[in-house]
């Protein structure tokens, strides 16, 4: 009667039980995902100008950055400036806005360009991007 009793202990032990251990990776994998900030890039590093004004914008659906050399990206691909109007404005709910991102070095014409042939396709909401200054 002893050795049966034994024998069963024995068997019910050796099995490892992994419900503790899939909870805790649940419980990690659902912390990971809340914590993640999911910020939208431009796709080029551009260096800001800074304005003690700025404030930050969370609307922001498609963000246009202009580099030093006057290139235009849209979203992480380079645009032909004749394009960047039709391709944003695709890309634009109706309540929704366009940040544009120019490089400190950039040419204020081509700013000026790009915002022009958004508002021509008809985005409504066009902010241009600076740092907030340090002082």
């Amino acid at each position: 009667m002893r050795r049966r009793r034994l024998a069963s202990a024995a068997e019910e032990s050796s099995e490892v039980n992994l419900t503790p251990m899939l909870d805790v990776v649940f419980i990690m994998l659902i912390f990971f995902i809340v914590t993640t900030s999911f910020i939208k890039e431009s796709g080029v590093e551009i260096e800001r100008p800074e304005s003690s004004a700025a404030t930050p914008r969370a609307d922001v659906q498609v963000l246009v950055a202009i580099t030093p050399e006057g290139a235009v990206w849209v979203d992480g691909e380079p645009v032909d400036m004749h394009r960047v109007g039709a391709m944003v404005a695709a890309m634009v709910s109706d309540d929704g806005s366009a940040v544009i991102q120019a490089d400190r070095n950039a040419t204020t014409g081509i700013l000026i360009e790009v915002m022009d042939r958004l508002r021509e396709a008809g985005v409504a909401q066009v902010a241009v991007a600076a740092q907030r200054s340090r002082g």
